[in-house]
């Protein structure tokens, strides 16, 4: 079967990556793609914004499975585009993609359908959100409402970060996405995210796995797209991973009754576990980034077969199966990220640290320079995701193979996973 992955980070080699492993694989190309799908697929000048180009590539290399990566895509109704042609897709269409594309849809949604979650007003000025803030006080996690490649959420504390934050949405910190304002009451517990196959109102539970958002160790510094990640979260006990499950559930059957079948891809929902149990915080129509880099080394089925039997709506025929070792992946990021960095940076190392048993490492923002060398391009450069039979191995094996690999200004934090000591 011909494959097209549409994407150029971490999550879309992870998932090149996946699929590249299935016997009935044919002809793989990704565009953009990455330094590290380039060997393992072929990368191709296509822009995944674009629907004429894709589907222009889709009839020429007969495609049979297009496989949607990031969360702009979809928004844009490239899902749409590309279905119309009669060729499945793995990603929901522009409708249902609203619920990342915009959390204030994303939140009337969930409350719509009774999915349990956090308290909000949705914002359109700044004076509207000021008043807000003052009528119900600190802690508030203020979010810029549209797209903002996973770094338009302000945890405020106090209130002169929550004002801090409704003015640099406002401003446009955020571009587009903070033109609207969602403020929302601060849930407390363990964060954690549950992905899950979705198509034509069911859903298929992946395990559960939790994301290091901030910079710094500690969980200290601003908010990045994601530090890190491990899997299994040992803090979900059966019965709350059980909740988790039927929000899931719930939510599926929901985007079957608002968008009819136009939901057949993944639905990310990430949860806070609060003593009253899971709520959400949010939903992605898509694979998150870095938690695709630690569960998809977990699947130990075949990802072909999953993909394409949720983009046809055949949920029963997906016959995932999970390895029960721990994963953990930690995040090489260039110096200054989440702020600004210098790209350009020659790395090495690369190679010595995937030769290491039970450790892959999937790029991000790399490319290949004139000069043959492998070099940053990105803020988030490599993502190290280690398999271990405890997580203490796992840990201990990841950090083994990030050192590695070296790049002028490496930045990595060097807590990832210790929570599941």
């Amino acid at each position: 079967m011909n494959v097209l992955v549409l994407g150029s980070g971490g999550r879309e080699h992870a998932l090149t990556w996946a699929l590249s492993r299935s016997e009935n694989i044919g002809d793989l190309f990704v565009a953009p793609g990455n330094g590290g799908t380039a060997a393992i697929a072929q990368n191709v000048a296509v822009d995944p914004l674009n629907a004429d180009e894709v589907v222009a590539f889709v009839k020429e290399h007969g495609i049979e499975l297009v496989v949607i990566g990031p969360e702009a895509p979809l928004v844009a109704g490239i899902a749409d585009a590309v279905r119309a042609e009669g060729v499945s897709v793995f990603g929901p269409n522009r409708d249902a993609a609203q619920l990342e594309g915009s959390k204030s849809f994303s939140k009337e949604f969930m409350l719509a359908h009774n999915l349990p979650t956090a308290a909000y007003k949705k914002c359109v000025t700044l004076e509207e959100a000021m008043d807000y803030l003052h009528e119900v006080g600190a802690p508030i996690v203020v979010k810029a409402d549209g797209l903002a490649a996973g770094k338009g959420v302000i945890v405020a504390d106090d209130m002169e970060t929550a004002e801090e934050g409704v003015r640099s949405c406002f401003d446009g910190a955020f571009g587009d996405a903070g033109a609207v304002v969602v403020i929302e009451e601060m849930l407390v517990g363990p964060e954690c995210s549950m992905l899950a196959f979705l198509a034509d109102g069911k859903a298929s539970c992946m395990p559960c796995s939790q994301d290091h958002k901030r910079a710094y160790d500690g969980d200290k510094g601003p908010n990045t797209g994601g530090m890190g990640a491990y899997s299994p979260v040992p803090c979900v006990d059966a019965e709350t991973e059980a909740a988790m499950q039927k929000i899931m559930a719930d939510a599926a059957a929901a985007t079957m009754e608002d968008f009819a079948a136009g939901y057949r891809g993944v639905l990310y929902g990430g949860f806070m576990l609060t003593p009253e149990g899971p709520k959400l915080l949010e939903f992605n129509a898509r694979f998150g980034d870095p938690e695709t880099q630690v569960v998809m080394p977990r699947l130990a089925s075949d990802a072909l077969t999953a993909f394409k039997a949720v983009a046809d709506g055949k949920i029963d025929e997906i016959g995932a199966e999970w390895d029960p070792r721990c994963a953990v992946t930690v995040v090489l990021a260039s110096g200054g990220y989440p702020g600004s960095y210098e790209k350009g940076k020659v790395i090495t190392g690369v190679e010595d640290a995937a030769a290491m048993d039970d450790v892959i490492v999937f790029h991000a923002g790399t490319a290949v320079n004139d000069a043959g060398q492998l070099v940053t391009s990105g803020g988030r450069v490599l993502t190290v995701t280690a398999m271990g039979d405890t997580f203490a191995e796992a840990i201990a094996r990841a950090y083994e193979a990030c050192d590695k690999i070296d790049f002028e200004g490496k930045q990595l934090r060097l807590d990832i996973g210790k929570r599941a000591l």
